[in-house]
């Protein structure tokens, strides 16, 4: 394969389709979490003491994690964050996380299925420190695709 190379970590985009498709407001740092493993389930065979079955149950997937520049101006995933926390109101996002090849096209995407916040913090502020102020999301979500 003349020319190949694999692609790299660092150029992806993510979009929360129903929430914010502003540019500015879907730009993150950091993508962790798109992973996916099964829960198992032992069981003992009567008569059979050298090994048990253990069988696949269900999948789970861990919680996504977007890491990003706190934005403080016209933040609609904030603001769909804050409906969450303050008010209770859970609305499922759909999000597609697209890792791009240098000319800006889609080498593969994942579709994440109605994700809601369960975490949300900033870091740390310190005089000390000459550091960005960085914005961390959790998210919930029932699955992924990948495209």
């Amino acid at each position: 394969m003349e020319g190949y190379y694999p692609p790299v970590g660092f150029h992806f985009k993510v979009e929360f389709t129903n929430v914010s498709n502003v540019d500015n407001d879907t730009r993150f740092q950091s993508v962790t979490g798109l992973s996916v493993e099964f829960d198992t389930e032992a069981f003992k065979e009567g008569g059979e003491n050298r090994f048990e079955h253990v069988l696949p149950v269900r999948t789970k997937y861990p919680d996504l994690v977007l890491k990003r520049g706190f934005l403080t101006k016209d933040s609609k995933i904030f603001a769909w964050c804050q409906d969450a926390f303050q008010r209770q109101t859970f609305m499922g996002a759909t999000l597609l996380i697209t890792l791009l090849n240098e000319q800006h096209e889609p080498l593969k995407s994942w579709n994440v299925v109605n994700a809601w916040p369960r975490r949300w913090s900033v870091t740390d502020f310190n005089a000390e420190n000459n550091s960005l102020v960085i914005e961390t999301l959790e998210l919930r979500y029932n699955y992924f695709t990948v495209n």
